[in-house]
């Protein structure tokens, strides 16, 4: 990577971008990226996941499964639910700049920079 100080470009260590490419994986689904959205400064149970995706709550397990496993969602159980959210600040910052950027390029003025 460039920095000011050094202006040699680096590429980062093969096992980061393969690790990053399968983040990326994980985010190149619509439902996936949705849940992501959704849980953003929240938490919410599969079922008003679900719900709100008008999805069946197995469909939705399944996808949920595969964000746990990606490390892109934690959960905290309460008696027999157990509720998801994003579990830092950088899978927050991903989802958001992805939205904005697509955001950029579908609208001449991007909602989220719409001030009412």
């Amino acid at each position: 990577m460039t920095t000011p100080n050094n202006p040699t470009t680096v590429a980062p260590p093969i096992q980061d971008l393969d690790y990053a490419v399968g983040i990326l994986r994980l985010l190149a689904d619509r439902t996936r990226l949705a849940i992501l959205a959704m849980l953003n400064d929240t938490e919410l149970p599969v079922s008003a996941i679900a719900e709100t995706l008008g999805r069946p709550v197995p469909a939705i397990s399944q996808h949920l499964a595969k964000l746990r496993a990606g490390h892109l969602v934690a959960t905290r159980r309460e008696g027999t639910s157990v509720y998801y959210t994003q579990p830092d600040e950088h899978v927050a910052t991903l989802v958001t700049n992805i939205l904005q950027h697509t955001e950029h390029a579908l609208y001449e003025r991007p909602p989220h920079h719409r001030h009412n």
